[in-house]
């Protein structure tokens, strides 16, 4: 079983963004990551820890600006916490290994995948493309992610 962490040398390989997002809950502008648009089959880990958070099946465009999932790939790695800042009350979600800021949960994801928004910020999270899955170590994740078209 892999062991996931915040690790130090991950966290000093991150840009000034990552690292902000990450390690101080910044949050990337809205329609500016890397990630919002990618189509692509795979996984979405935590850029520090590693760890696996959504799947590529998970996501949809909600249109908010942020890539968005309907639920966590392993909701064990998805830690939710009461953000009383910006003076209202939302949920933030945390990796739970690398408590990497990852962005916000929502009520308002589609009804029939479950109602939640995930609405996370690209800068923290690392893209592991299907066809990569197994040599990385997250084949056991592959019966979670769509068959490559």
């Amino acid at each position: 079983m892999t062991k996931y962490f915040k690790d130090p040398d991950r966290i000093a390989a991150l840009s000034q963004e990552e690292f902000h997002v990450t390690q101080n809950s910044g949050t990337e502008r809205p329609g500016t990551g890397a990630l919002l648009y990618n189509k692509e089959p795979g996984i979405y880990v935590d850029i520090v820890s590693g760890e696996p958070l959504f799947a590529s099946a998970d996501k949809y465009e909600s249109g908010c600006g942020w890539p968005s999932f309907t639920k966590p790939i392993e909701p064990a790695n998805v830690a939710e916490l009461t953000d009383r800042s910006l003076g209202m009350v939302r949920t933030e979600v945390r990796s739970t290994h690398g408590d990497s800021h990852l962005g916000h949960v929502f009520p308002d994801g589609p009804r029939d995948r479950g109602g939640l928004r995930y609405c996370i910020n690209s800068a923290s999270l690392r893209f592991v493309h299907r066809d990569d899955m197994e040599a990385e170590g997250y084949g056991e994740y592959l019966n979670q992610v769509e068959e490559v078209s």
